[in-house]
């Protein structure tokens, strides 16, 4: 139980460091994703240097977890290992970015947004939870004709 509190609390702090840094980067504002989408009308490169700081962040984190069995708080370390890029792998990227680019919002700055009230993030919101319910539906469903 203890270990779970511990666990619960590391990520809740995480997650609260996540959503201040999409604050103070402005992320949370669509118009600044949708600028940084329009390279040939008024252009906003700031979202260039919020991505490039987390995959630097990312790459060191990943480096440093590689060389470790267990996580700091002792659970183990289960990293991603499949490399495959494949149709569906293509067709969810396909889908993530053209629903980043029409409403200016990916999950993380939708759930900052919601938080803070913006009526927008609202209905980004509820069109995402829809989407994966749907898609938890058609993965049982094609579960279940497999077998």
């Amino acid at each position: 139980m203890k270990r779970a509190l511990e666990h619960g609390l590391s990520e809740f702090l995480i997650g609260l460091l996540f959503g201040f840094g999409l604050i103070l980067s402005g992320m949370t504002d669509p118009g600044k994703v949708v600028g940084f989408l329009d390279p040939l009308g008024n252009w906003d490169p700031s979202l260039a240097f919020v991505m490039g700081g987390a995959i630097l962040v990312g790459v060191v984190a990943f480096g440093m977890a590689k060389k470790r069995t267990s996580s700091f708080l002792g659970s183990a370390m289960r990293l991603p290992t499949s490399q495959d890029i494949n149709q569906r792998l293509v067709l969810g990227s396909l889908l993530f970015g053209a629903g980043w680019g029409l409403a200016g919002f990916c999950p993380g700055p939708a759930l900052v947004s919601l938080g803070a009230g913006q009526d927008k993030a609202v209905v980004f919101v509820i069109a995402m939870v829809l989407g994966m319910l749907a898609f938890e539906v058609l993965e049982r469903r094609k579960a279940q004709s497999a077998t």
